[in-house]
Parts: C-alpha cells; structure tokens; sequence
C-alpha cells in the first residue's frame, strides 16, 4: 500500500533503504531521544529493526509512520504518523499519533503540520473516531503540539515499566 501526503513543507511517504542513515542520527542524538521510553540512543541496528517494524505495520494494520521529508530539498526530518501503543495496555484499543524529528527542525512547525495532515488521513481515510498521543511529563514541546491539534487532556498515569509519569491526550470525531 503506498500512501503519500504532501503538506506545504513535507512530503509525508513510506520508508526507503536510504532514510536508514538520517534516521539512525536523529535517533543516536541524546536530546531528541530524551524523553522517549528510557531515554536511551539507539544505533544504526536498532533504527533499522525499527523502520523494518513501522514498515510491517503499514502492511499488516494499514497505519503506520511516515518518513518525514523537507520538500524543499528531501532532507529526512524525522516521523510523523500512526501507532498502536502497545506499551500503554491501560488505553486500548487505541491508536497514537506521533512525531519524532530531528534537532535542525525543531521549532519550525514541523510537527504540527505533518500531524494536521495524520489526523485528517486518520479520520477521513481510516475512520478512526479517536485518536491518543502520549507524553512523558516535562516534554513540553510535544504537549504544546497535542494542544495545537484540539487535543485535550484525558488522563495522567505512569509508564507501566519505567514509573515516569506520562499524559494522555486525545482527539475525538465530531460525528
């Protein structure tokens, strides 16, 4: 299934073989992996292992995340997309939106607008009534994005292995 979104600065599209280097860099850097799961880099492997996963669930749930590239020049920003947030039993079934971009695109409005764009994909071409975004607390920036979106905040509770406190926002359809 290929599904490509184009927003004014990002085209949003399936992975390629060579979005493994930009996206090993953006995951190998300490702060933009601060406040994901331990808050551990991962290396070159893992961020394979992990494309290949985001890759399986576009196949398999037809959801998943978006290699997120500059249209001006075809930089790899990071991604932005669709997930089942399988480590967060207490909320599904449900499905997440979320981003992770690299540093040099930070405070741009990156993420905001490939989100507009996974929302509208979200409830116009897959159905979907509801949708979550989960932050550790403290991340600011990705709450301020939730905010953006009309998301509002549902619930607080803990990482159900790491303790540290997480917010749940969420995004329901108007029918």
């Amino acid at each position: 299934m290929t599904i490509t979104l184009r927003t004014p600065r990002l085209t949003l599209r399936r992975w390629r073989e060579d979005d493994l280097e930009p996206m090993a860099a953006i995951n190998a850097d300490p702060e933009v992996m601060r406040w994901i799961g331990d808050g551990s880099v991962q290396d070159r492997d893992l961020t394979a292992t992990r494309i290949a996963a985001w890759e399986r669930e576009w196949e398999e749930q037809g959801i998943g995340l978006f290699a997120a590239e500059l249209r001006a020049d075809g930089r790899l920003a990071g991604f932005v997309g669709l997930s089942v947030p399988h480590f967060l039993p207490e909320v599904l079934p449900a499905v997440e939106i979320g981003w992770r971009l690299g540093r040099p695109f930070w405070g741009r409005g990156l993420a905001t607008e490939g989100a507009r764009a996974v929302l509208d994909f979200a409830l116009r071409n897959r159905g979907l009534a509801r949708i979550v975004s989960i932050h550790a607390v403290g991340n600011d920036a990705s709450e301020r994005v939730m905010r953006k979106l009309g998301m509002r905040c549902e619930r607080e509770t803990r990482h159900p292995v790491l303790g540290t406190p997480l917010r749940v926002h969420v995004l329901e359809a108007r029918l």
